[in-house]
């Protein structure tokens, strides 16, 4: 098992020094709750009804940090009407209804007697969770993905709940684990990841993805994984009702849901998270501590990971060990998203003194990662959008655009400046400058087939289709800064020139 400060350890991105080199890494520190002048104020944050958060969360807070193996036994009082109202407030107003019918609106029309009545079955017991209604997404890669979508009611009490178990489990989760937590995100990974392979010894990275994630989590491994800090028998049979709470079809059937944990309720994040906590994320950490003799570097985002290596021969027997692994809980890894691939800042000159091609790449959280070369010519990750995900996004727009052929221009430029800009908040990240410039032109080249298409006599040309896009599609433009610069600001330990061991820099300590 690990030791306590080790799994306390807040690091971002988990690096393996090599044996016996260099000296342990200054662990982070908890960041101060406010300025020394505001001392005499509380520190809780506010919730979205405006009331102060409870103070009781915080003590289980430092609990959970201080005593690693303290098992809570009182929990659900805390689940009061303030917090249930705090999670009615920040649900989405325009989701769509569970099994019921009952949109969000509905449910606030005389909230606060619903309330009280929900907050009075939920600690009599008497709160029974409705089975998720059963709708299917596309995918980029043409597939369907299963979404749950649960009851209004369900989503309250799952949302107050999981709130007060990421008072203790962020006290638990390792740095590299990056998925659905409170304060983190997709580019904080990706920052994490880019860094990584820049500053450490990574030639080799595996690239694995869990087949059927969500679909195939052991109900009975996941309540014993949650009891290992969680001894309040009323949480656990919260739990075990939204987990046994069954699917409603498209036909109206509903079946039960032996495993797995449906995709769309508010607590499966967490819950995922939580599993993967005991099957990866530990033992991965005791696998580098024992078995690397180089670096070793972790990203985890939900059921996505990239691991980085600095030799060959432990990445092979780490991937052989995790489809072991991940055997024992009746996970499988999937075939054709698992890959070992020789990337880094040393690839392209060794495949290419090896008489072999370009390096390979990967994919991670929508781009596709690249060894490339800076102007001067020195060793760059390069990321651009994936191009299967930016073709479901064009053709999303033409089918949207197909049932807006008639509406004015400016409100149709209203809509695609939209989603051209929610486009860009996520994808203008450094080096990917062209793939927005041609995701913007391939948008602007729908919008003139639909406005020739609304009529025969239409001439729009290309000219004056330009002048249309320059009014209303935003330029390409980098919006996100380079990943260490903000890699730095978010973890102020992090010291590039730290020359710690082999490896230049420091995640807010290395795990």
């Amino acid at each position: 098992m690990m030791h306590e400060d080790e799994k306390s350890d807040p690091a971002i991105v988990a690096v393996k020094q090599a044996n016996e080199i260099g000296k342990p890494v200054e662990e982070s520190v908890e960041p101060r709750a406010g300025a020394e002048e505001n001392a005499g104020q509380g520190g809780t944050l506010r919730t979205p009804s405006r009331v102060g958060a409870s103070p009781g969360l915080d003590r289980v807070r430092q609990a959970a940090r201080l005593k690693k193996k303290e098992r809570f036994t009182a929990l659900l009082h805390h689940v009061d009407v303030d917090r249930l109202r705090g999670a009615y407030l920040a649900l989405k107003r325009e989701a769509a209804p569970g099994v019921d019918g009952v949109t969000w609106a509905d449910y606030g029309q005389d909230l606060e007697a619903r309330l009280e009545d929900l907050h009075g079955r939920v600690h009599r017991g008497a709160y029974r969770a409705r089975p998720s209604r059963r709708r299917f997404i596309p995918k980029a890669d043409g597939k369907l993905r299963p979404l749950g979508i649960a009851a209004v009611e369900d989503k309250i009490v799952q949302r107050a709940l999981t709130e007060v178990l990421n008072a203790i489990y962020e006290a638990d989760f390792l740095g590299f684990s990056y998925g659905f937590r409170p304060g983190r995100g997709q580019h904080d990974a990706l920052d994490a990841l880019a860094v990584g392979i820049d500053r450490a010894k990574v030639n080799w990275v595996l690239d694995a993805d869990i087949a059927g994630f969500f679909d195939t989590v052991d109900h009975d491994r996941l309540i014993e994984f949650v009891e290992h800090r969680i001894g309040d028998q009323r949480v656990i049979r919260l739990i075990r009702k939204w987990l046994k709470a069954g699917v409603t079809d498209e036909d109206g059937r509903t079946g039960p849901t032996p495993v797995g944990t449906p995709q769309g309720a508010v607590i499966s994040p967490l819950l995922a998270n939580i599993y993967l906590h005991y099957v990866f994320d530990l033992w991965a950490h005791q696998w580098r501590r024992r078995h690397a003799q180089g670096v070793v570097i972790f990203v985890r985002y939900a059921d996505d990971i990239v691991a980085g290596f600095e030799h060959k021969a432990e990445a092979e027997r780490f991937m052989a060990d995790l489809r072991e692994r991940m055997a024992r809980f009746a996970l499988t890894l999937h075939p054709g998203k698992t890959r070992l691939i020789e990337f880094g800042r040393h690839a392209a000159s060794d495949r290419e003194r090896r008489g072999l091609g370009k390096p390979e790449t990967f994919d991670f959280l929508g781009f596709t990662h690249i060894c490339g070369r800076s102007r001067r010519g020195g060793f760059q990750l390069r990321r651009k959008s994936r191009a299967d995900r930016m073709r479901a996004k064009v053709h999303a727009i033409k089918e949207e655009l197909r049932r807006r052929w008639h509406v004015p221009i400016p409100d149709q430029g209203r809509w695609l400046r939209a989603v051209v800009t929610g486009w860009y908040n996520y994808h203008a990240v450094p080096t990917n400058i062209v793939a927005l410039g041609r995701f913007q032109h391939q948008v602007g080249d729908l919008w003139l087939r639909a406005l020739r298409r609304r009529s025969q006599k239409d001439k729009t040309t290309w000219a004056k289709m330009r002048t249309i896009i320059d009014r209303w599609l935003p330029s390409p433009r980098i919006l996100h800064p380079w990943p260490d610069r903000r890699f730095a600001v978010r973890n102020p330990r992090w010291e590039p020139d730290a020359l710690i061991g082999p490896v230049r820099f420091c995640a807010g300590g290395a795990q």
